[in-house]
Parts: structure tokens; C-alpha cells; sequence
């Protein structure tokens, strides 16, 4: 059989690609292309897209940029086992490549000798490195289950006497991965609890005429400090106290105003009611003394003048009664207006420290309207047997907004967001900030798929409606997780592993969305 023309390659590949029905994409086409010729074919290997992932990772840890540099050994050399391998010990996982072999190659393209020295004392060395990691877990807390379970196979790795010293190896690098993202996050939980005590105390000073201003800021406070602590919460926590101290301060300083007045008001009613006892006696002793001068009088002549001294008297007491009503009325109006106005600033003052159920910045339903909104969906869920999607979105590189535009913009970015996310979302749909720049999206009657679909219809509404700081268009991307509502699941549990997949977008280049 003679061999075909490119032309005649052409057509048919093209009749190809309509018989089988494919879409005529050039890989589509060229792996066709490939078959009918008999070329064979080669895997295309994304070596700039990768490169600029491997650039974008952050090497905060020797563990970090070691396995950054595997990486990208393995891209220049097109190894897609290489790549997933690297990718997987970056995020704290077990290692999938032999790191010992990998180290004795490269010493031995430098002309070096591996190190295969082994210390008499090693095995006494081992123990007590297993018996210093035990001794720290205590401050590297108990919420990292996963994390738990491996500083325990480790740690009676450590103290068995035969244990395999290269496994052993392997473990240590792994661990002390992990261990390095557990210290990071336990040192800036204790930095923000350490914050949060500090408002505290400064604003009890502040404090006073009731004990219940304390109530918003102590319940917010042991809220915040029940295990697991999160950054998330402590930030949303620091972010409401802020709120409530500037407010009391300011409902206090009006409270005492206004009591100050009242105590005002008083006096002068005391002082009044003293000189009208005055004004009362001073006129009851010329009433007798009119009286004794009309008993001693002996004609109408003397008469006269003791009854013209009477009449006076009297009208100047009347006036000055009218005087004394008309202040005792004003007072009693400005004393009904003052009270008025304590109780209001009291009842604004417990709506701030209880907290309502939105947030005020966004609009959208704070911690304590979601678990309402929650508890409410997943009673339906149950009655029903109808599926509930929960979506965690989280803000790209919001700290960086913050840092460079100002903590006005950050705001400003927020409400954007909830604004756009209420237009996108249906009637049915729920939306809460659960803290800093997160938010959590309720989907009733919504599976895994559609779950995912809502988020990613969501992120191409954000890339439409670019967010305006000034003249300067700025685009907001987040990355979420998705996480469908199991059966018997609690509404937590399920986003908190929507919060684990949307760690994972993050870690997988940032503005994407993935399901759990």
C-alpha cells in the first residue's frame, strides 16, 4: 500500500473527526492526524504554565524550597511522576520519592561519597528525639487529627531499637513539614488571643454604670476560646470587639450626660421646693398677723389697709406658685425626655453587645444568623431527603489588598463581593461572611455538581464586574470548597470540610473551586 499524502492525511482525519463526533480541536485533530499517518505521538507537557506555578509557591521553610527545587528539576525534564511527587511532599504529605536515593545521586554527579557513618550512641540519640517530640505536643495543640496520628507513629518509630534508619529518614522529612505549618498556625492563634485579651481589659476601665455592657464582649470572648480555635474566629472576634468598645464608649459618655442633667434637674426641683416652703410660711405668718390686727381693729378705717396687705400678699403667693408649677412641669417633661433616651441608649447598647444577626459591614448574616439559617436547612433536609450544599469562599490575596490600598478598600471589597454573590445567588440561597474575608453560601435542593457550578458561575460574575478603589479597577478572585451535607451530618462538620477543600483550591493556584 502506498503511503498517503498529507492532503489525503487531511481529509481524513477530518471525516474521522465527524464520524466519531469529536469536537475539531487542534488536539483532537492532531492526535488523529498522528494515528492515520502513523507519526507517533507525543504528550504535550505544559512547561511554561508549570514554571509559573513552581515560581508563584512560597519557600517559608527549608522543606518548602527543597521540594520547589524538585519541582522544578522535574519540569525541566518533562517528568509528570517527578512533578506529582514534588507537589504532594510540598503540602505536608508523605513523600512519594525516595529523598535518600535522590541526595545520594546528586552527590555522586558531584563526585562526592554518600555519608554512611553511623554514631555508636544513635540508637539512645533516637529515643530522646521521641521523647522531645512527645514532651511539645501538648503546645502544638490536639485539633490536627491527622497530624496527631502521625507524631505518634513517629514517635514509637523513634523508640523502637531495629527500626529502618532510611524510613526513618523519610518519616522525619515528612514530619517536620507538617510541623512547620502546625507551629506557624498555633503561634499566630496565641498572638491573636493575646490581642483579644488586651481590648478586653483596655476597654473594662471604660466600662460602668452596668455590668451587662460586659456581657457582648465576655460571650464573644469565651466563644472565641473553645476548642478548636481557629485564626478565622479570632479574627472575626477582634473585628467585632473593635466595633463594640467604640460604641459603648460612646452610648456611656451620652448615659452620663444625661444622668448628669437629671441629677441637675433635682437639684433645682429641691431648691424650689425649699423656697416655695419659704414663700408658704412667710405667707402663713402675715395671715395671722393680718387676722390679730382685724381682731384688735375698732372701725372700717383700721380694716382697710390690714385687707389691702392681705390681698397683696395673697396674689404675689399665687404667682409665685404658678412660677414654681410652671418649672416643676418643664422639669418633669425634660426628666420623661432624659429617662426616654437612657433607655434608649441601654437598649442600643445590648443590641450591640448581643450582637444581631447580620453583619454590619456586608449586610449578609453573621455566625450566629448562619447557625439559625443552618439549623433550619438541614430540619428541611431531613424531612424532605432533599440534598444541601455548603460553598466556603475565602478571598484572594486579601491581606495584600489591606496592606496596599487600605483597610477602607479591604471594606469596600467586601461589600462588593456580598453584592455581586446576592445577585448571582436564587431566592433560596443563603449567604453569611463567617469571618475576616470568608464567606459561607447555603444551595437548598443542590447537589455536589451543582454546588461547584453555583461557585464557578459566581467567580465569572466577579471577573464581569470589576470592583473600583478610586479611578484603579481592581479583580477580585476567591477560592472556594464545596461540600455536599452527608446523612446524619452535622451542618459544621460539612463546612468544615468545605474550609479543607477550599485550603486545597488555595494551594492549587488560587481562584478555583473545588468539591469535597
Amino acid at each position: 500500500m502506498s503511503e498517503k499524502k498529507p492532503f489525503e492525511v487531511a481529509r481524513e482525519t477530518l471525516k474521522q473527526l465527524a464520524i466519531r463526533k469529536l469536537p475539531p480541536t487542534p488536539l483532537n485533530y492532531k492526535s488523529i492526524y498522528n494515528q492515520i499517518a502513523g507519526i507517533p505521538t507525543v504528550e504535550y507537557f505544559p512547561t511554561r504554565e508549570l514554571k509559573e506555578i513552581a515560581q508563584a509557591l512560597p519557600t517559608r521553610t527549608p522543606g518548602q524550597q527543597k521540594q520547589r527545587g524538585l519541582l522544578e528539576f522535574a519540569i525541566d525534564r518533562m517528568q509528570w511522576e517527578g512533578v506529582k511527587n514534588a507537589l504532594l511532599a510540598y503540602g505536608g504529605f508523605v513523600p512519594l520519592v525516595d529523598d535518600a536515593a535522590a541526595v545520594d545521586d546528586r552527590s555522586k554527579r558531584a563526585g562526592e561519597q554518600p555519608d554512611t557513618t553511623m554514631n555508636v550512641d544513635l540508637s539512645d540519640w533516637l529515643r530522646q528525639m521521641g521523647r522531645m517530640l512527645e514532651l511539645v505536643q501538648p503546645a502544638l495543640g490536639t485539633d490536627d487529627a491527622p497530624f496527631l496520628d502521625q507524631s505518634k507513629q513517629l514517635i514509637q518509630a523513634l523508640r523502637e531499637p531495629d527500626s529502618d534508619l532510611q524510613a526513618l529518614q523519610l518519616s522525619l522529612k515528612s514530619y517536620s513539614h507538617r510541623l512547620s505549618f502546625v507551629a506557624e498556625d498555633q503561634a499566630e492563634i496565641r498572638s491573636g488571643l493575646l490581642k483579644l485579651l488586651y481590648l478586653v481589659f483596655e476597654n473594662i476601665g471604660e466600662l460602668s454604670i452596668e455590668d451587662q455592657w460586659l456581657k457582648g464582649q465576655m460571650d464573644a470572648l469565651m466563644q472565641a476560646a473553645k476548642p478548636p480555635l481557629s485564626l478565622r474566629r479570632l479574627d472575626d472576634v477582634e473585628r467585632r470587639l473593635m466595633d463594640v468598645i467604640v460604641k459603648q464608649r460612646e452610648a456611656k459618655e451620652k448615659a452620663v450626660q444625661a444622668q448628669n442633667e437629671m441629677r441637675d434637674m433635682l437639684a433645682v426641683f429641691i431648691e424650689r421646693l425649699s423656697e416655695m416652703s419659704q414663700t408658704t410660711g412667710s405667707f402663713q405668718f402675715k395671715l395671722e398677723e393680718s387676722a390679730r390686727l382685724i381682731e384688735q381693729a375698732k372701725s372700717m378705717t383700721e380694716i382697710a389697709p390690714v385687707l389691702k396687705e392681705v390681698v397683696g400678699a395673697t396674689r404675689s403667693m399665687a404667682s409665685e406658685s404658678q412660677i414654681v408649677r410652671d418649672e416643676l412641669r418643664t422639669m418633669r417633661e425634660h426628666a420623661s425626655t432624659t429617662e426616654a433616651e437612657i433607655a434608649k441608649l441601654h437598649q442600643e447598647l445590648d443590641r450591640v453587645s448581643t450582637q444581631a444577626r447580620h453583619d454590619p459591614l456586608t449586610g449578609a448574616l453573621n455566625r450566629k444568623g448562619l447557625e439559625e439559617a443552618l439549623e433550619r436547612e438541614i430540619s428541611t433536609v431531613r424531612r424532605k431527603e432533599t440534598p444541601l450544599c455548603v460553598a466556603l469562599l475565602d478571598i484572594d490575596n486579601f491581606k495584600r489588598l489591606n496592606d496596599t490600598l487600605g483597610h477602607s478598600t479591604g471594606d469596600e471589597a467586601l461589600k462588593h463581593l456580598a453584592s455581586v454573590a446576592r445577585q448571582s445567588m436564587r431566592p433560596q440561597d443563603t449567604l453569611a461572611r463567617y469571618g475576616g474575608e470568608e464567606f459561607v453560601v447555603l444551595l437548598p435542593d443542590t447537589a455536589i455538581d451543582g454546588g461547584v457550578e453555583a461557585m464557578v458561575r459566581l467567580q465569572r460574575e466577579l471577573t464581569k464586574r470589576l470592583f473600583l478603589s478610586g479611578t484603579e479597577k481592581v479583580l477580585i478572585t476567591f477560592s472556594a470548597g464545596v461540600a455536599q451535607l452527608a446523612s446524619e451530618e452535622k451542618g459544621m462538620d460539612a463546612i468544615a470540610r468545605a474550609d479543607q477543600a477550599m485550603y486545597l483550591a488555595k494551594r492549587t493556584g488560587k481562584n478555583r473551586v473545588v468539591g469535597a
